[in-house]
This record gives structure tokens, sequence and C-alpha cells, in this order.
């Protein structure tokens, strides 16, 4: 029998509203912003206190999209079938990803709260596979998304991912600031240079576009996960080019509580390799011993061979978008915009060595710099916006920074390593309203 009412509301009180998406539209314009409807029945199950009502709710939109669905020619569009029956019944991954059928549905209550995880989805910057903007950086094309016009901020994806991480961030924050979101070098559109990578490198590229290309600074700098490090070097670096920092699930270690300073602090040679941020002391200082020099070439050739064919197995969309899903609590932005973002540069010249150095000089390298000698450093606001559910780096991370820096803000939001993105919505808000305080 069909559905009549829902957690003691009436069909009628119900009404849902569908967007349709061109089929003849390129890939790129089909990323859509797309509303998630897998909180509501929740929502009113926990009004009727039943679980029966979320039922009841899913069987009244299945009837709906089949009674709205009916009478449409059969025909295919990005791999989905629509049918002329009313046993048409689009998945929610077929709305989400192929974006063919109904997406963005909506229910709109008489009298009752719509949760936030039903709220719209904020506008996406559009995907371009040849990118936006470029600029020569030390003989290197840097690849970076400029918009909007205000105070400027600058914004810093994380390990794999690009300017487009940004994409819900970008417009809406454009509204009262000028956003630029670059590519580090080695990541994205910008160049697969090589060279060395560290944190001294990034760290000076960020510094080097404020100087060239955003105004000169201050800006506000955000950074996720290792751009998080990336800002907060830069901010500790330079900090007459930064007026307040964000850090979201930022990467990077802390000091030993039993950690002892080098044997040589203080002087000149301690004080340029503190500012390099990547030198490792305690390890330079050990001799080599000549079974470490008879056995490195091999070692090293064992190493580049299993994190090459990790590479090649890592670019998979596929593989890709099952670490996506690890780290993202809600699904919904794990889609074809987000993948495509990640695995298109995985292709391009240069990718596989660099992925290499990537791995054994940043996430293996032996570096010292850490998050607490870092916050010495500072003194201008921060902001911590974090996804308290990463698996990664949990809410505890949060906490032990506000230790060290407690004049620091903290927003916690029910998400995971990319609070950005996967709660977009939240996030610029939170953003926007703490930049207001800035002014």
């Amino acid at each position: 029998m069909a559905a009549t009412s829902v957690a003691g509301l009436p069909l009628s009180q119900l009404s849902f509203r569908a967007a349709t998406v061109d089929c003849k539209q390129p890939s790129a314009a089909r990323a859509q912003s797309v509303h998630s409807w897998s909180a509501l029945p929740r929502f009113l199950a926990r009004r009727a206190g039943s679980q029966s009502a979320a039922c009841s709710l899913k069987s009244a939109h299945s009837q709906l999209l089949g009674r709205r669905f009916a009478g449409v020619e059969r025909r295919r569009c990005f791999g989905v079938q629509l049918a002329d029956s009313q046993n048409f019944r689009p998945s929610r991954s077929d709305i989400l990803r192929k974006g063919a059928a109904a997406g963005a549905i909506v229910a709109m209550t008489s009298g009752v709260a719509v949760p936030s995880s039903a709220t719209a989805q904020p506008a996406a910057v559009p995907f371009k596979p040849e990118g936006y903007n470029y600029w020569k950086w030390r003989g290197h094309k840097i690849h970076y998304i400029e918009e909007g016009e205000g105070p400027p901020i600058v914004l810093v994806h994380g390990f794999g991912a690009s300017a487009f991480h940004w994409r819900y961030n970008i417009p809406e924050l454009a509204k009262k600031h000028k956003v630029y979101a670059l590519d580090l070098l080695g990541f994205g559109w910008s160049d697969k240079a090589l060279v060395d990578y560290n944190a001294a490198l990034w760290r000076d590229q960020v510094a080097d576009f404020i100087r060239e290309k955003a105004g000169g600074g201050p800006v506000v700098l955000a950074g996720n996960s290792i751009g998080g490090f990336t800002v907060l070097s830069t901010a500790a670096k330079n900090p007459e080019l930064v007026k307040g920092l964000v850090l979201l699930n930022v990467a990077g270690k802390f000091a030993d509580k039993d950690e002892k300073p080098p044997v040589v602090a203080g002087s000149e040679v301690a004080q340029e390799l503190d500012e390099a941020d990547v030198d490792d002391l305690a390890s330079a200082q050990q001799p080599e011993t000549m079974m470490d020099r008879l056995t490195a070439p091999v070692k090293q050739a064992a190493q580049r061979g299993m994190l090459l064919f990790a590479f090649y197995q890592a670019r998979l969309p596929t593989r890709v978008k099952s670490v996506l899903q690890q780290v993202y609590i809600d699904k919904t932005n794990v889609d074809d915009y987000l993948v495509d973002s990640i695995t298109q540069p995985a292709y391009g010249p240069n990718a596989a060595e660099v992925y290499y150095r990537l791995v054994t000089q940043v996430m293996l390298g032996p570096g010292s710099t850490t998050i607490d000698k870092l916050l010495t450093r500072l003194s201008m606001p921060l902001l911590l916006l974090w996804g308290d559910l990463d698996p990664w780096m949990g809410p505890s991370k949060a906490a032990r920074i506000q230790e060290l820096y407690p004049k620091a803000d903290r927003v916690s939001l029910q998400s995971g390593h990319c609070p950005h993105d996967e709660s977009p919505a939240e996030t610029n808000k939170a953003l926007l309203d703490w930049m207001a305080k800035l002014a």
C-alpha cells in the first residue's frame, strides 16, 4: 500500500523538487551541486519516534519519483536508463554521480525545521581540464584560481589534491573576499618539477605567491592537511604577510616531550637548518658505515620499484575513490568531479617520479620541524577548523594545538579529514564569521 503520511505529516505537506541535468553538457558542466536527503528520514523518524517513519519516507520518495518520471521517454544519459514506467527508481549514487535523473531532492515541510545536513549545497567552481590561471615561479608553471573582490584569502590544498578541492568554498567566500587557491609545485595542474621536495619549498612558494599575485599581503592563509602545515610554516617565517591563519586538520608532528635540543643549538649552522625547516640534525651527525654504502643502492632500487608500483595502482579512479571514502564520513561529495581532479594530474609527464620524490622526501623524510616549534613563532589570530571524525587526525590533535596556542579559536565539524569539501556550507560560514572579526 502506498504511503499516505510520514511521521504524522500528510504527503500533501511534503513537496519534492527535482533538478535535471542537460545530458549534452560536458562532464565539467555536470558538476552540479546536490542536496543530501539521507538525513531527512532519520530526522522525521526521530520526530515520530520510530524507525518505521524513515521507511515510510523512503517509500513515499520512491512513489513520488515514480510519478514524476512516469511518461518520460526511454533514453540513456551517461549510463543511466530513464524508463517510461513507474518502476523507474534512481539510486542515490546515480543521482549524485551521474546527475541524469532527479538530482537535488529537497524536502519542504510545513512548520518543520530542516536539519543542517539537508541545507543547500554551495555552488561549485566549474571543473576545467585545462585549469584556470598560471604563474611562473622559479621557472615552473604554477596553477591557481582567482575569484571575487575584497580582503584576500589564500587557500592551500592537501597531499594529492589541488585548487579544485576548494570547489565549494571559492564561490561563497568570493562574495566578500578576493579568493586565491593555488596548486603546490608537484600537485594538481602545477608543474611536476624534478626537484627536491620539502616543507621549505612550498613555504617559499606560498610566500612568493602572496608577494607577487595576492597584493603583497597581509592575507588570511588557510590550508588543509599538508597544506595546513605549509601555511603554518609560511606564517611562522613571514608574519608580515599573514594577518590570520586557518588550519583544517593540519598534518605534521609534535616534538617529543623528552626531546633534547640539538648540541649545536644557537650556532649559525643550527639557525640555517632551523630556517630551512627540513633537515634533521641528529641523523646528519650519524656517520655512514661501509655496509650502508654497499646496501644503499639495492635498498633504494627496491624502494623505488615498490613505490612506483603503488603509484600506478593508487592513481586508478576506483582506488582514489576508495581512499576518499575512508576519510569522508558523508560520502555525498566523493563524486566524479573530485576523483577526476585527483586522477587527471597523475597521468601527466613526470607524475610517477614526482610521486616517488614526494613520498621519500616529504612523507618518509627526516624533517625535524614540528607543529609546536612553529607555533612558538606565531603572533597572529589562529582558527582551527576541525573535522572531528577524521580517522587520521582526530580532535585530540586540535586540542593539543589549543594547549600550545591558547588564543586559537576552534570550530568542530562532524566530518572527516577534508571538512571544507565534506561540509562546505558549515566551513564557509565559520570562515566568513571568523574573518569578519579580523576586519
